[in-house]
């Protein structure tokens, strides 16, 4: 399976997850990419997130009623912070939260690492062991199809592979990823993106078994039940 896998299987853990949370973190979201331009036509970061949330069935009433506060001014300040640590055997996470008081964010993670043996790390010192890239999927056309749509518009892939499904999945650099979508959707108007995403990917996995998979189970339920927590990225074979 490709790093797509990943993403997937990301996306369906956060569905299955309360939908109050879920709603919650793509209300905050909003609001942060809204802050400086409520205009999605025109914000490419706000877009993105309204389209993914529309692809997790957030209802439009979520959608619009924070497009809405944005618009009015009445938006909170919510920063992105992010967390490396290193668990057992081996394994090691990068906890992204978007919160509006850190202090309270850094206490509730502290407490699941300390209540699961892991161990908080400093800046870089796990995410150089991870790739960070957009990602980008459509159906309906070839590799050969897309490739050259990306080559026309002069648009670096890092990588291209074709899952089981059909879906062609592109993998840019983050800061490539809004021109890899616009030369898409010009080469295929009409096209709807599978995928399309800021993620972490570890360069190396590991299994844990025994005692050790269960402290690490454990731990990303706990995460999951921080509200600030918006997505966790590990290097575990679950």
């Amino acid at each position: 399976m490709g790093r797509a896998h990943e993403v997937r299987a990301k996306a369906m853990a956060a569905t299955a997850a309360k939908k109050s949370k879920l709603y919650s973190i793509y209300a905050k979201e909003i609001l942060k990419a809204a802050k400086s331009n409520p205009d999605p036509v025109s914000n490419d970061a706000l877009r993105r997130i309204i389209e993914k949330a529309k692809r997790e069935q957030v209802p439009a009433d979520v959608i619009n009623r924070n497009l809405d506060k944005a618009k009015k001014g009445d938006v909170e300040n919510y920063d992105t912070v992010e967390y490396e640590a290193f668990a057992q055997g081996g394994a090691t996470l990068i906890i992204k939260c978007l919160t509006d008081n850190a202090t309270r964010t850094i206490s509730f993670v502290k407490t699941a690492f300390n209540k699961c043996g892991t161990k908080m790390a400093s800046q870089g010192a796990v995410s150089f062991m991870y790739e960070h890239l957009g990602v980008v999927g459509i159906k309906g056309h070839n590799e050969e199809e897309v490739m050259e749509a990306l080559i026309n518009a002069d648009v670096d892939a890092n990588d291209i592979e074709v899952e089981d499904d059909g879906t062609v999945v592109v993998y840019t650099e983050v800061t490539d990823l809004n021109n890899a979508k616009v030369a898409l959707e010009t080469a295929f108007p009409g096209i709807t993106f599978e995928l399309d995403e800021i993620s972490y990917f570890s360069k190396d996995n590991v299994t844990l078994e025994g005692e050790d998979k269960e402290k690490f189970e454990r731990l990303l339920e706990m995460l999951e039940d921080i509200d600030d927590v918006s997505n966790v990225y590990h290097n575990v074979e679950l």
